[in-house]
């Protein structure tokens, strides 16, 4: 019997959010933007993408979002960010504004555009570490575009792949319980590994 797809909301305020919606579609999940808080009614899932970190910060703010999401992603709701989107579920941020605030979800530091400025964003690749996102088989494509980097991980979060052929760089993709976290861009590649496992969890969530 065919799984249900799950319903995976798009944080629509700034950012990469045509690219993730065609992504998550592709592994079969419902998908919906979400603008202010009556969007997150019944969803199984929420993206934070790629953007601009401290921008992102303030719209979440104004649009009223900022408060029923950190409560949302504390209650156990399946949460996925990218680049910014992962600075914003980081318990420390290095470099950011004083007035940045994050979800503090995933124990990690991460330093925004860690990797450098715009013209320093590269296409590489990232090594899966553990079963996961499948430890031995080929490398994940990454786009880092002004990429946060993480500098620190400690307590719950486990890392899911390395920077880097032979995994010997930063960690790329971070897992806690319902967070997950990649300082790269999956969307803008044809792999489809990282959003296959976040359809996943959004169906074996059980949240509410």
């Amino acid at each position: 019997m065919e799984e249900p797809a799950a319903t995976v909301g798009v944080l629509a305020l700034q950012g990469d959010v045509l690219e993730h919606e065609a992504a998550l579609r592709e592994v079969g999940v419902v998908v919906r933007r979400v603008r202010r808080p009556a969007d997150l009614a019944g969803i199984e899932g929420l993206v934070l993408p790629g953007g601009e970190s401290t921008t992102m910060s303030k719209l979440l703010e104004s649009s009223g979002l900022f408060a029923p999401i950190a409560e949302a992603v504390a209650g156990g709701l399946p949460t996925f960010g990218t680049c910014a989107g992962l600075i914003l579920l980081a318990a420390k941020v290095e470099d950011g504004r004083p007035d940045q605030r994050s979800f503090a979800a995933l124990d990690c530091t991460v330093r925004r555009n860690g990797y450098g400025s715009q013209r320093f964003s590269f296409e590489g690749v990232a090594a899966p570490v553990g079963d996961a996102l499948g430890a031995g088989k080929a490398p994940l494509p990454a786009v880092f575009i002004r990429a946060p980097l993480v500098t620190e991980v400690w307590g719950d979060a486990e890392v899911l792949a390395r920077e880097g052929q032979d995994g010997g760089g930063a960690p790329v993709v971070l897992r806690q319980s319902n967070v997950l976290g990649a300082t790269f861009h999956p969307e803008l590649t044809s792999d489809r590994r990282v959003h296959r496992l976040f359809a996943g969890m959004a169906r074996a969530g059980g949240w509410r």
